[in-house]
């Protein structure tokens, strides 16, 4: 129920893309940093909760979670001007995120521990309470919103809207009154904090504190500190956490395995999360914001589905995780590949149900290895993992395609017809890894809302717009696809690599030492 409730706020949240975008006039790189922060804040939750798991105790956390989970719905709700909308959404869903990631540090572990036998197959369920979530929150905030499937509803605001991923954060606390909660492995065994950090160690560091760099670098400027010296400060900050982890561990180097599967799970949450962030509004571009809804709707069912047949698929198909992990990634390319060429529903389904497919198990099978391989680190590990993937998300995924659909869009207005592109550009540009991609300049969101609602009463400038953007999306979605396509390159030198040695399988703490 946890889980659900923040799929349902990640669901009501990327329902509501446009109407920020018409109200405060924002660009999609702006969208997609506030889309951002809605994960990079859950990497601070999972990290530090991870850490603080063993000694607190699973309740304390989930009691901070819901203090988080009620204080981002007040914050969030104090946008009210194009002047302070950015600052409160950002914040707001900031909080919301670190939210998230508390109540994930405490799930991780604990169906971990409950089930040390099987746990790519129990994870993936705990899991699939997430896009479960995502169903719930799509039909709301169609309904909530009053487009879903053309009905007329109620036409709330998007802040009423939003305020419906309280019901379950209700739900969910008074389920969690009165539980008790078992020691992880590596507590139970008395692993100091050291030796759960072992594996880590120097090379797992550097992973998590190159996207903590990333990310007081384009947070510090909003306390008024200059770009130089924001990325100054999250060099010495990066520069510290290493050596302290260093000095912690007694210079342990960390597993090189475990190193491989911090990166690629920063893939996995640039490509899952990070397209899940901004496909509702693609498919609504591509086709009708109700068929978009619907479509969401469809992968997010997908997703639920399967997640319950990840122990079929073990030992009924004989695939290994790290096999799981191959076939999905391959499949996440192909949907992706197909989906940007879609020109109809129906092709719309079957490429996206293909993404769906392969997207499926990534999160919570990379989850199910770290805890099968490194039993030592306990909830360390899976924590900096889930934060590594989430903080991806918020700052390479969401705003990376935020970035692309603006750079694309603008490629193919000035392609086709420069004078509008000209009268109709953002005034601001859209930034994405400066030292990697040249900045862009998108056309005026509030611009391209309006384009889109005339439809095909629009003046020839507005549907050169919507053609434009419509070219912008599918260009996305093609360079997304290539993030899969370097996941399954990993994934298959891992399946390699285990062959090599016997065939995975899950090692006791006791084998690890």
């Amino acid at each position: 129920m946890a889980i659900l409730a923040a799929g349902v706020g990640f669901a009501l949240r990327g329902g509501i893309f446009g109407a920020w975008a018409a109200e405060y006039n924002f660009t999609g790189a702006q969208l997609g940093a506030i889309g951002g922060a809605g994960f990079s804040g859950f990497c601070f939750g999972i990290i530090i909760g991870g850490v603080l798991v063993d000694k607190f105790g699973y309740g304390k956390l989930v009691a901070l979670a819901l203090l988080g989970h009620i204080l981002s719905a007040f914050v969030t709700f104090g946008a009210s001007t194009p002047q302070n909308a950015y600052d409160f959404l950002f914040w707001g869903m900031f909080i919301f995120a670190y939210a998230n990631g508390t109540l994930e540090a405490v799930a991780n572990p604990l169906v971990a521990t409950v089930f040390p036998e099987n746990r790519t197959h129990y994870l993936n369920i705990l899991h699939a309470s997430w896009p479960l979530g995502m169903m719930i929150g799509a039909v709301a905030s169609g309904l909530l919103g009053g487009g879903f499937l053309g009905i007329a509803g109620a036409g709330l605001t998007w802040k009423y809207q939003l305020a419906f991923y309280l019901v379950p954060t209700v739900a969910y606390a008074v389920m969690f009154l009165g539980q008790t909660f078992p020691k992880s492995e590596a507590a139970e065994k008395g692993a100091s904090f050291a030796e759960m950090f072992k594996d880590v160690g120097i090379l797992g560091t550097i992973v998590a504190t190159a996207l903590i760099v990333l990310f007081l670098r384009d947070m510090l400027p909003l306390f008024g500190i200059s770009a130089d010296n924001s990325q100054t400060i999250g060099y010495v900050v990066g520069g510290l956490l290493v050596i302290a982890v260093a000095v912690i561990t007694r210079f342990s180097v960390g597993s090189l395995l475990l190193f491989v599967l911090f990166i690629t799970h920063a893939l996995v949450g640039a490509v899952e999360l990070g397209t899940d962030s901004w496909i509702e509004n693609i498919t609504g571009n591509l086709f009708t914001p109700a068929q978009g809804k619907f479509l969401f709707f469809y992968t997010s069912l997908i997703m639920f589905s399967l997640r319950f047949c990840a122990h079929f698929i073990e030992t009924k198909l004989g695939l290994s995780p790290i096999g799981i992990l191959v076939a999905s990634a391959l499949l996440a390319f192909g949907g992706l590949q197909l989906a940007a060429g879609m020109d109809s529903f129906g092709i719309a389904l079957v490429a996206l149900g293909i993404y769906a497919l392969g997207k499926t198990f990534f999160w919570p099978t990379m989850l199910a290895v770290v805890g099968d391989r490194f039993p030592r680190s306990g909830a360390v590990a899976m924590s900096i993992m889930g934060g590594i993937g989430m903080l991806s998300a918020g700052l390479i995924g969401t705003p990376g395609l935020g970035y692309a659909k603006d750079r694309f869009t603008a490629e193919a207005l000035q392609g086709s017809a420069p004078a509008v592109y000209a009268a109709n550009k953002a005034g601001t540009e859209s930034k994405f890894l400066p030292f990697v991609f040249a900045p862009a300049t998108g056309v005026d969101g509030a611009k391209l809302e309006a384009a889109k609602k005339a439809g095909e009463k629009g003046t020839p400038d507005q549907k050169a717009i919507v053609t434009a953007n419509q070219a912008g999306d599918r260009a996305t979605l093609k360079a997304d696809s290539f993030i899969p396509l370097t996941m399954a390159a990993i994934f298959l030198l891992l399946f390699i690599y285990f062959k090599s040695i016997g065939g995975y399988r899950a090692v006791k703490i006791e084998e690890q030492a």
